[in-house]
């Protein structure tokens, strides 16, 4: 327990610091050094000869505070222990010596061996706080202050910006669509397609035709064609109802054809698939076996027919799909939410698929950073791509580490930040104001890094290394004034919003270009959702070709609808020929006959009316043209079946066109028109009229009138 002791005996205490420093019980050994004091330094640095009577008068209490603590710490045994190196640290004494030892602001301490004491202060909770120039740099600075400009990047390109093909060349849509679907990509497709179907047609009652090249032409014809022509299932595009008349798909390939190429479709060897799913479970597994080659194919014809330009763009992209698979992802903010992701890097002037990759799941991370930062630098892995480029991304991946390593490699960075991400500033000095109003602008610079804060209808908040804080830029906004009215103002932007504004839609650019005409269709098999996307990027890669190509050699630019059209065309010319069936039995085969002449008598029989009618309808072909006269004038020719009474039989007579539907019973009457329809033998378009002499199949219609074009290629009619 402590001893007390009267204040008699603190009045007896002497004065100074020498009567102090003798008293037995409080003092120190002779080995003992203060910690923050060295070994062997002069007596005078621990005296108070600098410090004035009326300020050692007044610390008298104290002193007998503290000097009363160290001798009741010796006075007594049964006392809690106390060392003495306690005592000294927080005694007034010590305090004041470190105070005034310590160097003042723009001087330099003294080398006198004793240890410098850090300059930060130590908060209750024992963090360090940063000095008063810290919290200066530490804050948001207003618009008003000026920023440093940092150095604008030199646009160095390993190639010439733009498409790498030959420029004076005209390509057409075919062309340029076998750059990414090119012979290999095609061969590489029907070998596993035949492959694959073999074994899934092997003991059925059906055999497995082989696909050839030409099939496949025809079957990527008829995926393209129905993007623009969508129908709910794919075998409506064979109906021949009324509301379903679109004789291109079977003029193309029959819809079985077609259907067994879409089920037994397959882009990697089905041995490889096999010997894939064994590991499943494993490391060695790869989820996305299914889609390999082909995968591989169009990445690498993306990177090498077109550089981009200096603004390029990274963010993600939903493949819809309700596959039943592990690594669909779910996104709210996307208008696709259920699918799979692709990261995906494109060119922010004209949208083109530089590179992309599916995400097929966790991974292990290599580097650590977050799925994110692994993201752009595998995007950006690219040869040839160069130095100088601008990359704008999102917050999903802005971070100061990311922007940082970019500029390493000499690639300027731009985006959205979330404030919890590592490295964002902490400060709360000069914070947005409650009300703030629009177009306010906060900023703080770290070394290469900018941050900005800028209010508009809420707070977003900015990091780039590329801007500086603010660059008298401004923007239309609607504000509203004192008395409530609306009107339109100018407030001030930073540069970096604006440009991110600018040059960040590269992927919804190429978004966009893909909905228009997207050829995805319901599938239960998650890889052909990834044929059909690859489809689409190949597409519409191939029409940005088209339009730099024609800006460069000043020719007009089609349309992306147009552009499809002429590439399905183009693909049918290549593909297969369907395969057609001639006339079924019930056709009953008719003999040729001539036309009776007609007797001048009025009386006629019905059928010789019938005949008659007939005969006035070639009339015209075989006679020269009469001249125009009025009718009911007695200058008026005589009529036609009177004209030809007496002439000889015309060539081609008999050849008359007849319906399939006449030699058919139970027929709708709806069905009438469609009905028995089959290829024509010029044009191999479907058609319900043949010739009733020469049983061939021919079209006969407003559009096309390949029965006279046939008939006289053959020296039938004149």
């Amino acid at each position: 327990m402590l001893l007390s002791e009267s204040g008699d005996d603190l009045d007896e205490l002497p004065s100074d610091l020498d009567s102090e420093s003798e008293e037995s019980n409080c003092s120190l050994d002779e080995d003992y050094t203060p910690r923050g004091v060295a070994r062997g330094t002069d007596k005078d640095d621990l005296s108070d000869d600098g410090s004035s009577d009326g300020e050692w008068n007044s610390r008298r209490t104290k002193r007998r505070a503290s000097t009363r603590q160290c001798r009741s710490v010796f006075a007594s045994p049964m006392s809690p222990q106390r060392s003495p190196l306690k005592t000294w640290e927080q005694s007034p004494l010590r305090k004041r010596i470190l105070r005034e030892r310590t160097p003042k602001k723009g001087t330099r301490p003294p080398n006198t061996g004793e240890r410098i004491y850090n300059s930060h202060r130590k908060s209750q909770s024992g963090k360090r706080q940063p000095d008063e120039d810290g919290d200066a740099e530490e804050r948001w600075r207003d618009v008003d202050e000026e920023d440093v400009e940092p150095p604008q990047p030199r646009f160095r390109p390993e190639r010439d910006a733009g498409p790498q093909l030959n420029r004076t060349a005209n390509y057409t849509p075919l062309e340029l669509f076998q750059l990414f679907f090119s012979t290999t990509v095609i061969d590489t497709l029907v070998k596993n397609t035949n492959v694959y179907g073999e074994r899934k047609y092997q003991g059925q009652r059906e055999s497995w035709v082989p696909v050839t090249a030409a099939d496949m032409y025809s079957f990527i014809c008829l995926v393209l064609y129905m993007g623009i022509v969508p129908l709910k299932t794919l075998k409506e595009f064979w109906r021949g109802s009324k509301l379903f008349c679109l004789p291109f798909p079977a003029s193309v390939m029959p819809c079985r054809r077609f259907l067994a190429i879409s089920r037994s479709l397959h882009m990697n060897d089905p041995e490889v698939e096999t010997a894939n799913d064994q590991k499943r479970g494993t490391p060695g597994y790869d989820r996305l076996s299914k889609i390999k080659p082909l995968y591989g194919q169009i990445l690498e014809a993306c990177h090498t027919f077109f550089h981009p330009h200096q603004h390029i763009s990274i963010d993600e992209r939903m493949v819809a799909s309700k596959a039943r698979i592990g690594f669909k992802q779910y996104i709210k903010n996307k208008p696709t939410k259920w699918g799979f992701k692709l990261f995906v890097l494109a060119d922010s002037s004209c949208g083109y698929t530089l590179n992309f990759f599916v995400y097929g799941g966790r991974e292990s991370e290599v580097t650590g950073k977050g799925q994110s930062y692994d993201a752009v630098m595998r995007l950006l892995d690219i040869p040839f791509l160069g130095k100088g480029y601008k990359l704008y991304v999102d917050n999903f991946y802005t971070s100061p580490t990311l922007f940082l390593d970019l500029l390493k490699r000499k690639i300027w960075a731009c985006g959205t930040v979330r404030s919890n991400v590592s490295g964002y500033p902490k400060t709360k000095k000069n914070p947005m104001p409650e009300k703030t109003p629009r177009g306010t602008i906060r900023w703080i610079r770290k070394e290469k890094l900018l941050f900005v804060k800028w209010f508009d209808t809420r707070e977003v908040t900015m990091c780039s290394t590329i801007h500086k804080a603010f660059s008298n830029d401004t923007a239309k906004r609607k504000v509203k004034s004192a008395d409530g009215q609306w009107t339109v103002k100018q407030v001030p932007v930073p540069g970096c919003i604006k440009d991110y504004n600018k040059h960040m839609g590269g992927v919804d650019l190429s978004d966009a270009l893909i909905g228009y005409y997207n050829v995805l269709h319901k599938t239960q098999r998650w890889y052909k959702t990834l044929f059909y996307h690859f489809v689409d990027i190949a597409t519409v890669n191939a029409f940005i070709l088209h339009k730099d190509m024609c800006k460069l050699q000043n020719r007009p630019i089609v349309t992306q609808k147009n552009f499809r059209e002429q590439l399905i065309l183009s693909l049918a010319d290549i593909g297969s020929t369907p395969r057609r069936s001639g006339p079924q039995n019930f056709m009953v085969p008719v003999s040729p006959f001539k036309v009776p002449p007609l007797s001048p008598f009025k009386g006629l029989p019905a059928s010789a009316s019938k005949v008659g009618l007939s005969s006035q309808i070639n009339a015209p072909l075989a006679s020269p043209p009469q001249p125009e006269s009025a009718p009911g004038s007695p200058s008026a020719a005589p009529p036609a079946s009177q004209s030809t009474a007496a002439a000889p039989d015309p060539p081609g007579s008999g050849h008359l066109p007849s319906y399939f539907v006449e030699n058919m019973s139970n027929v709708a009457s709806r069905d009438r028109a469609t009905a028995g329809r089959r290829a024509c033998v010029v044009c191999k378009r479907k058609s319900p009229v043949y010739c009733s002499t020469c049983q061939k199949t021919l079209c006969f219609t407003t559009l096309r009138n390949c029965y006279s074009e046939w008939h006289r290629s053959n020296n039938i009619c004149v």
